[in-house]
């Protein structure tokens, strides 16, 4: 067996969850010895596993078929996590679901990474096969050490005693940014850092508003490198993630596995966690103030090493014998 791992413009979204979904593609099927190139033309692989929903993407699940070999459509996107996006993006949220159905209907089978995103492919119509696989994390690079904490508060001007709230994304309306502008007016004595950009000409005018806000303990920090991200979720008080609708969170499975004092949105996606147990919740701008006020200052315990654990299956080992469960069923259609 090998495998073409093809994603359409991944140079453009090699700093997304995108582009760390597919390098643990990468390393899962190292891990397990199975040949893979990133390269269709290529043309001696068995399997193409297709990560994006673009012309050429087509194209090459056309031919895949042609030639009589298998086809791996990875829906890393939904309408609803299309939505509160980019420009027009709900506008156009119905054609890009039938572009992307479309799309994910030319595999022989179908990945997507929670059991939430499968439900809302299923109730889309889609008959294929769909198997649940998580986007993976590499546990061991999240591993806290002992200096995270002191060189992420050095970096950032920031004192041992502050209080420190952060979050990750993109610039989306979706991804709760405004909420957490807002959360920064509110608490004025707690230091808020979004990390994450998203080009500015791409959004609405609200959420450029919003990035542009300027508090005295707000930062939008930009793009870091993973190593410093990784240091801000271990040296911060809590991490955030305000978010309206994921297919699963990649930027979530880091703070867990870094063991991370973890506060998300209760939504579906998030039903593989339990509320309070795995990670806090909250269902409002309220919740989420009173949940930081009681973590950041000790009236709630730290979940860091509960939520560990909930991210454990998540791993890249995990996620390799996935895939090669699923490139095994496709190869035996």
């Amino acid at each position: 067996m090998k495998v073409c791992l093809y994603t359409e413009g991944i140079k453009v979204f090699k700093i997304s969850g995108l582009g760390r979904a597919v390098m643990h593609q990468q390393r899962a099927l190292t891990s397990l010895g199975i040949p893979f190139t990133l390269e269709p033309k290529d043309n001696d692989w068995d399997i193409i596993h297709i990560n994006y929903y673009g012309l050429k993407s087509r194209k090459y699940a056309k031919k895949a078929h042609k030639q009589g070999k298998k086809v791996v459509f990875h829906a890393h996107s939904t309408e609803e996590d299309f939505r509160n996006s980019f420009f027009f993006a709900n506008a156009i949220s119905k054609l890009f679901k039938k572009w992307i159905v479309s799309c994910y209907l030319m595999g022989d089978v179908i990945i997507t990474p929670t059991e939430y995103s499968k439900r809302l492919l299923t109730g889309y119509g889609i008959k294929k096969p769909i198997y649940a696989v998580s986007n993976g994390i590499d546990l061991d690079f999240y591993k806290p050490k002992d200096t995270d904490r002191a060189e992420f508060r050095r970096k950032f001007g920031l004192k041992e005693d502050d209080k420190v709230v952060i979050a990750v994304g993109l610039y989306f309306e979706r991804k709760g940014i405004l909420d957490f502008v807002e959360l920064a007016r509110r608490m004025p004595d707690y230091k808020f850092i979004w990390f994450g950009k998203t080009p500015m000409l791409s959004i609405p005018h609200k959420i450029r508003k919003a990035v542009r806000t300027k508090l005295p303990n707000l930062l939008f920090a930009g793009y870091v490198q993973p190593e410093d991200l990784k240091k801000a979720y271990v040296g911060s008080d809590v991490y955030i993630f305000p978010t309206y609708e994921e297919t699963e969170g990649i930027v979530l499975l880091e703070a867990l596995a870094a063991r991370a004092n973890v506060l998300v949105r209760d939504i579906p996606c998030f039903d593989w966690l339990r509320r309070d147990v795995d990670c806090y919740m909250a269902d409002d701008t309220d919740g989420f103030q009173k949940k930081i006020e009681d973590i950041a200052n000790g009236r709630l315990p730290s979940l860091g090493e509960q939520g560990f654990r909930a991210v454990e299956d998540k791993s890249i080992t995990e996620v390799a014998k996935r895939l090669k469960q699923v490139y095994d069923d496709a190869l035996a259609l």
